[in-house]
């Protein structure tokens, strides 16, 4: 029993007899005196611990952070992927230290695991769609078929690439658009980059009239892609006859091109094409059927 004594003499037997009251009166008073005895030590020294282990353990986890950032930004890996790999990182430090500090505190962990575990489990499941696009997400990252900047047709999306994300790439179309597609569905699909290689080839088909000098249509063919500047020597250009259409004689022109000129000079090759026919008096074949009429 715990008595205050404030004064001494008729005073402090006063202050005594009135706790002794107290306490006869109140009998949770006592036992919260008792509890306090008993185990407010005890309890004050597990709390004292724990957060030292709390505050040396965030000290320790933010040391080895640090020396991990440092090991990976000397390698190849991708930035994304090695923030991925410390957001990871330091979370599990972290629950490791909150654990020990918990267990420190005298609370029982096996109880919690399982309920971690269950939640773990049950979250797991409401966001599966999600983990696919985040595993879809850690793929691109470490395969790397597109990068930044790259235009690509993925998912059926054509476009250029302006983020890559964990979840999700965006994607700018040629026509302005942004759109975000899911890593699951991009993976899944067929990926065409037209920015990795260095040289692209253009497919043009061109079509003369079977009146028209075949060999002198391919020999203006020929000198259009030899005086464009930008149409490459190496690989060398392409023009022969594909078919013979219902209507047209049909030429396949293959010029080579930078990749980053392959629209323009597309273009270009397209309307001079059209305008050495016109002055040359070749023809462009429009569809034609030939009608017998039977009396």
């Amino acid at each position: 029993m715990i008595k205050l004594i404030l004064a001494q003499g008729n005073g402090g037997e006063g202050v005594s007899a009135s706790v002794d009251s107290v306490n006869e009166t109140l009998p949770w008073v006592k036992q919260a005196q008792d509890f306090l005895n008993d185990y407010a030590y005890d309890f004050g020294m597990r709390l004292v611990a724990a957060l030292a282990i709390l505050l040396v353990g965030r000290f320790v986890v933010g040391l080895i952070m640090s020396g991990a950032a440092r090991a990976m930004k000397k390698t190849s890996v991708d930035e994304i992927l090695i923030r991925f790999a410390q957001n990871v990182l330091k979370a599990v430090l972290m629950v490791v230290v909150v654990m020990a500090s918990l267990q420190t505190m005298g609370v029982e962990l096996n109880a919690l695991t399982a309920i971690l575990a269950a939640s773990g489990f049950a979250i797991g499941m409401a966001l599966q769609g999600q983990l696919s696009n985040f595993a879809a997400g850690i793929l691109l990252v470490v395969v790397k078929p597109f990068r930044v900047g790259d235009a690509v047709d993925a998912a059926g999306v054509s476009g250029k690439v302006v983020e890559i994300h964990l979840f999700n790439c965006t994607l700018k179309t040629f026509d302005g658009i942004l759109m975000t597609v899911p890593n699951g569905q991009i993976t899944s699909s067929v990926i065409k980059n037209f920015s990795t290689e260095p040289v692209r080839r253009i497919d043009l088909v061109i079509g003369c009239g079977y009146g028209d000098d075949l060999l002198a249509v391919k020999q203006l063919l020929n000198d259009i892609l030899n005086s464009h500047g930008k149409v490459l020597a190496d690989p060398e250009p392409l023009v022969g006859v594909d078919e013979l259409g219902d209507s047209s004689v049909n030429f396949m022109v293959r010029p080579w091109v930078k990749t980053e000129d392959f629209g323009a000079v597309k273009r270009e090759l397209t309307e001079q094409i059209k305008l050495a026919f016109d002055a040359k008096g070749f023809n462009f074949p429009y569809p034609s059927r030939d009608l017998y009429m039977h009396q």
